[in-house]
């Protein structure tokens, strides 16, 4: 743990609220001297008081002792209700705007031209939709993210697309034993 990093987005939010020290720390009846030190990373807060200063400064535990990131999100779970929904959104930008608007026609064109394909071409057939899927999988799970790998399996027809990405997700996880 970063003792400097967490005081200072202690002070970080304690500003934000408008709050000096002083006040801070009668709201958690301890001494001024605790926020300071805190906030110079001489000390953390005690773990008794923790959830009490994270909820006078509107923050998560997770958050304050990670000075202000999420350590928690570089490995959420990817859905893929939520996969689905995305591309679901990219088709509604060409029936909201126009299919000739150019923000649908630049996107389009850009995913074509990114990835050597034809993208609207491949929505329009099931295995090939289902194939962008889980390319969208394999990069999430390139990126830290994770999958459920039963609800891959309970959705997914193509069995390559299911062992593509159960590989990528074994080897992310650093067990490519498991990998099939």
């Amino acid at each position: 743990m970063d003792t400097l990093k967490i005081g200072h987005y202690i002070q970080h939010l304690r500003k934000a609220a408008g709050m000096t020290q002083k006040e801070l720390a009668e709201k958690l009846n301890i001494s001024f001297q605790a926020v300071s030190k805190w906030e110079n990373g001489d000390t953390l807060p005690d773990t008794g008081i923790l959830l009490d200063l994270c909820d006078v400064l509107n923050t998560t535990a997770d958050k304050l002792l990670n000075g202000g990131s999420l350590a928690a999100v570089e490995r959420r779970l990817m859905k893929l209700e939520d996969v689905k929904a995305g591309f679901q959104y990219m088709e509604s930008i060409g029936k909201l705007f126009g299919e000739d608007c150019t923000f649908f026609v630049g996107m389009i064109e850009g995913i074509n031209e990114k990835m050597n394909i034809d993208l609207l071409t491949y929505l329009k057939d099931p295995m090939t939709r289902e194939v962008m899927y889980a390319e969208v999988l394999i990069q999430g799970i390139l990126s830290g993210r994770t999958v459920d790998m039963d609800e891959i399996e309970a959705n997914f027809q193509n069995e390559k697309m299911v062992k593509a990405i159960r590989r990528y997700l074994a080897k992310a996880s650093g067990n490519p034993e498991t990998a099939v």
